[in-house]
């Protein structure tokens, strides 16, 4: 039998067998409210509809970001929802439930103010009922986002981030205007429409109540709108009250600090995307919640990103924020244990941002792989020299004698201890080709802008990029207010020396 075979025929058994066990455990009724829940593995081979999809997400024992755990660790993957996110959930049914309700007519427009996810669950549904989207998204949030939604057809408004969440910009603000001036439109308002924690209470919480058998003892779950930890948690919490509920916070959000002090704090900036907030949704009700754990954005990252290579779970930065966590609790349980932590959303919406080394390390997330600055690569130059420069008042002879006795191909040109001009080889070059009888004119005359002035503690990897794009090299000066240069040469001897020495020792 051939290897796809097999695969498809474990695969087929897993879905017969899951779909056995929540026939006979979970209630229909409930579950029957929501076109997403409406299917039968085991006798349908195809479904009718990419709304049939949504839910029913497996779960994944996570044993490498952590061998030494006593518990067992568990991932609820909502990134492998058709949208690719938790939120895929919602935006079915609270479009459905505005249809019930008829605040929607066919041909009517969506309008929501998201993070990107919600968006894409709206989208999806929209796209399959002929309904025109509008979102409006806050301008943290990653192009892969913007360029997604607008794939499925949405029309998406940028807003800025750092307004207070009643400014007329803001991205819930622009929502709610858009909602008014536009006839047949609706405006879902996940913040504030209990349709977003009741999806979770009829599909999430159960689901992750049968998947574990009803052995589950902790959820993690991080807090964006408070939808998906109020609704499993209540539903959970209803079954055995005896579950721990711990939501995650991304440090500089509110929650965390309201959860202890129960007054709200000023938020400030964070860069994970999804969860947080900086003003309370009127849908969030900590009555089920045990314990809020604040994350840093550099905790999450790397968590995330540990995920991806070490489980082979692509997902975003929210992922990494809850599973951090539930790693810290972890270490207090026991072989016991059951904890479940919720992968919100998939990978590829972040690939501009926290996959990419060079915007991880510009947000010093990453430590550089050469721990160098510009005073070590300075204090390590070849023969020690000092630092050559010219006057504006020499001739251009004079600098040429000057780069040819140091075998140099610029100087800085330094008046009265300032760095006002450069002189390079190549300036010198286009200057006597054009006129030889120029080289006895003054340096003044043939100035190039100054070199950037840095001062010794700053990265090579700043220096790189600053000798790349900017200039052939770099001022530094010293903590004595002496000057040095460093130049591209000397950075690749730097590089080449110290990659050296790492791999003797």
């Amino acid at each position: 039998m051939s290897f796809s075979v097999v695969v498809f025929l474990e695969h087929f058994s897993h879905l017969e067998n899951r779909s056995a066990r929540n026939e006979m455990t979970v209630d229909s009724q409930s579950f029957g409210k929501h076109s997403y829940i409406k299917r039968d593995p085991v006798t349908q081979m195809w479904y009718n509809s990419i709304l049939e999809i949504i839910g029913n997400t497996p779960m994944l024992r996570l044993t490498r970001v952590a061998p030494g755990i006593k518990p067992i660790l568990l991932a609820k993957m909502e990134n492998l929802n058709p949208g690719g996110s938790i939120k895929d959930r919602i935006g079915l049914t609270m479009i459905e439930d505005a249809e019930r309700r008829g605040l929607i007519k066919p041909g009517g427009t969506i309008i929501e103010g998201t993070s990107g996810n919600t968006g894409m669950g709206l989208a999806l549904a929209a796209a399959m009922k002929g309904y025109k989207c509008i979102f409006t998204m806050p301008d943290k949030m990653s192009q892969e986002k913007i360029d997604l939604l607008r794939a499925f057809g949405a029309e998406v408004i940028v807003t800025p981030t750092a307004v207070e969440p009643d400014d007329p910009r803001s991205y819930h603000s622009v929502a709610h205007r858009l909602n008014e001036e536009i006839p047949n439109s609706y405006f879902p308002n996940q913040y504030d429409n209990p349709s977003n924690p009741q999806a979770h209470y009829e599909t999430t919480g159960p689901e992750v109540w049968e998947q574990t058998e009803g052995k589950i003892t902790h959820f993690v779950c991080g807090i964006g709108t408070g939808g998906t930890i109020v609704g499993a948690a209540k539903y959970l919490k209803e079954k055995n009250p005896s579950i721990k509920v711990i939501g995650v916070d991304p440090e500089g959000s509110i929650y965390a600090d309201y959860f202890k002090t129960r007054k709200l704090p000023e938020s400030h900036p964070y860069k994970v995307e999804g969860i947080g907030q900086d003003s309370m949704p009127k849908i969030m009700d900590f009555t089920n919640i045990d314990e809020v754990i604040a994350v840093s954005d550099k905790d999450s990252f790397l968590v995330t990103r540990q995920l991806a290579r070490k489980e082979g779970v692509f997902a975003g930065g929210s992922a990494g924020t809850a599973t951090y966590a539930a790693l810290k609790i972890a270490n207090d349980l026991t072989e016991n244990d059951i904890i479940v932590v919720i992968i919100p959303d998939h990978g590829s919406r972040y690939l501009s941002k926290l996959y990419n080394d060079t915007w991880m390390k510009d947000n010093q997330y990453l430590e550089p792989k050469l721990k160098l600055s510009a005073g070590d690569i300075t204090h390590g130059k070849r023969g020690k020299r000092v630092l050559i420069s010219v006057g504006t008042e020499a001739t251009l002879m004079q600098a040429i004698k000057l780069m040819q006795e140091n075998d140099i191909s610029q100087l800085p040109v330094i008046e009265n201890g300032q760095v006002v001009g450069s002189l390079t080889e190549n300036r010198v070059l286009s200057t006597l080709v054009s006129n030889p009888t120029l080289r006895e004119h003054k340096v003044k005359e043939f100035l190039d802008k100054p070199f950037p002035v840095v001062n010794e503690k700053i990265s090579i990897e700043n220096l790189y990029k600053m000798l790349d794009k900017e200039s052939p090299a770099v001022i530094v000066k010293h903590e004595d207010s002496s000057l040095d240069i460093i130049s591209k040469s000397d950075l690749i001897y730097a590089i080449t020396e110290n990659s050296t020495e790492s791999t003797e020792r």
